[in-house]
């Protein structure tokens, strides 16, 4: 596959130079954006079907999550939500998520997919890692440090006691282009904090390549195959919902695109996370990761955890 042409990839991984890096100086932006505009008209109707997902990167990869939602339009329809397939679990997993969309854009029409978590990372990260700047390696290289589409949590990467983050982690200081760009937005590397993207954006990343590498040349990841979409492909595409949510009526959901519903269960959810976390440091506790003797020290452990995200 590598460097073949394809109508969705042009020569895989990148169609030319400028696309294969995966965090753009502003020269690239502008010249991307000049193609964006030349192309805006047949856009408008270059999709059958519309797809959102609204991202969560708690618990483990099949673990049912309240905070993954995915909603679907096309071109005669609204947007209503999809909910998965009948099981005893009640909302979808990024398993499932990733395997339905594999499903949808392997079938076709032409879909436009915005998932709201990173799709890469700051250039610092490469300049500091000596990670080339080419996206199908930054994917096959950061699901090596960070396995997080297996069984584990994120919070297990982070601490060490899975994969190699050591090797592979930024400061929260490191932005993207288009994170300077946006004023509201966080860096991928800002962890434990209200509104983070980085948890869910380590944990998605590596269900991208999964996407990327079962639906192979029907699908184009914007703007990393290239600024411009050719005619009849699917795009994936990264997108901050924030940007525009408030100018869109919310028809009973809440402000996010979680149906209202979710609302009810958010102090339930909040004493799951704290659940979680004892747990997780439960574990790591028993396999002598941590010498603390008692849930004091485990609050005191997960303050300084924070504390060292942020600064």
């Amino acid at each position: 596959m590598e460097g073949a042409s394809s109508p969705c990839l042009g020569n895989w991984p990148g169609a030319d130079s400028n696309f294969k890096y995966v965090d753009c100086d502003v020269d690239s932006l502008e010249s991307g954006r000049g193609a964006l505009r030349s192309t805006h008209s047949s856009m408008n109707s270059a999709f059958e079907r519309y797809i959102g997902i609204d991202y969560s990167g708690a618990q483990t990869p099949t673990s049912s999550l309240n905070g993954l939602r995915v909603y679907a339009a096309d071109r005669l329809t609204a947007p209503q939500e999809v909910m998965p397939a009948p099981n005893p679990q009640k909302y979808w997993t990024r398993k499932d998520i990733a395997e339905w969309l594999v499903e949808r854009l392997s079938e076709g029409p032409p879909t436009l997919v915005g998932i709201d978590h990173g799709f890469s990372f700051p250039l610092r990260y490469f300049e500091q890692h000596g990670v080339p700047l080419d996206w199908q390696f930054f994917l096959d290289d950061l699901q090596r440090h960070w396995p997080t589409d297996e069984d584990i949590y994120v919070d297990f990467v982070r601490d060490g006691s899975a994969g190699n983050a050591a090797a592979r982690s930024g400061i929260p200081r490191w932005r993207r282009v288009t994170e300077l760009r946006t004023r509201t937005t966080k860096s991928v590397f800002q962890f434990d904090v209200h509104g983070q993207v980085a948890k869910s954006t380590h944990a998605g990343i590596p269900w991208l390549r999964y996407i990327r590498r079962n639906v192979k040349e029907r699908v184009h990841f914007w703007p990393f195959d290239g600024w411009s979409v050719p005619p009849n492909c699917s795009v994936v595409a990264e997108v901050y919902p924030a940007l525009w949510n408030r100018t869109i009526p919310t028809a009973g959901r809440t402000p996010s695109p979680v149906p209202a519903e979710a609302g009810q269960d958010h102090d339930q959810q909040r004493g799951k996370r704290t659940i979680e976390m004892e747990l997780a440091f439960l574990v790591r506790k028993k396999a002598g990761k941590y010498p603390l003797r008692n849930k004091f020290d485990f609050h005191l452990w997960s303050r300084r955890r924070r504390r060292r995200d942020t600064n």
